[in-house]
């Protein structure tokens, strides 16, 4: 667990960082990398999430009105994370209102979201081989490093101290190691019920359904034809499948 524990701190930290360098008007240059990343969340929700949900439930129509709840859920908390789950960097307008509330409540909802998606990790063997999740990790890494990158460019923004946004990037660090902990605690104490986690795996499972679609969707607002986006989009679902089956 100590090295999922690292890679998740890191995997929010260091991209964060990354953003103190990165000029503001550059960030959206990476939209290639995102619908990479929002295939391979896309895929591994599919194909790996879905069906232990449903193969493991009595009740599949419970488990999807679950993933509607989680799916929803992300829409309300993206009214204060700005979109930063997928990528949004923030925009330099006249009319934006900026101030440190605006910072705490994006940085509330990303940590919320972000404290689930650790605990996710957790779950127990009567969902899935216990920490032998490589690949639904390797999702949770590729859309959270875009997620701490905007992040950082909405802190800046917002904030009038460096200082203080590396502090808050390190907060919304630390949620998702922390949800991966506390989650352990309870699976290893059997404190809650296996039904309780898949309900929570369903909840997130809707977020990550919302997340990977939104981002898939929003590079190509003009609806037209782009080899290049499809030809990125379906290398990342087949790596999401691939890392499925062989790892």
């Amino acid at each position: 667990m100590a090295i999922n524990l690292l890679v998740l701190f890191f995997s929010a930290f260091a991209p964060g960082i990354l953003a103190l360098f990165v000029p503001q008007n550059q960030g959206n240059k990476y939209k290639l990398a995102l619908v990479f990343a929002g295939a391979y969340l896309f895929a591994i929700t599919i194909i790996h999430i879905l069906p232990e949900l449903f193969a493991r439930s009595t009740d599949p129509i419970t488990i999807g009105l679950y993933i509607l709840v989680g799916f929803f859920v992300q829409q309300i908390l993206e009214y204060f994370s700005a979109g930063a789950e997928h990528g949004h960097m923030h925009e330099h307008e006249g009319d934006h209102k900026h101030g440190k509330s605006s910072a705490i409540m994006v940085l509330i909802a990303l940590s919320v979201h972000s404290f689930l998606e650790g605990s996710l990790l957790a779950h127990p063997s009567t969902i899935h081989a216990h920490h032998e999740s490589m690949s639904l990790l390797a999702g949770i890494v590729l859309h959270k490093a875009p997620a701490a990158f905007a992040l950082m460019s909405i802190l800046l923004c917002h904030l009038k101290k460096r200082n203080t946004a590396i502090i808050f990037l390190l907060i919304f660090s630390l949620a998702s190691p922390v949800g991966l902990f506390l989650g352990d605690y309870y699976v290893e104490g059997n404190a809650f019920s296996p039904k309780i986690f898949t309900i929570l795996f369903a909840i997130v499972s809707g977020s990550f359904l919302h997340i990977s679609t939104t981002i898939i969707f929003e590079t190509n607002t003009s609806h037209s034809f782009n080899p290049k986006k499809l030809g990125v989009a379906i290398m990342g679902a087949f790596i999401a499948v691939a890392a499925e089956l062989y790892f």
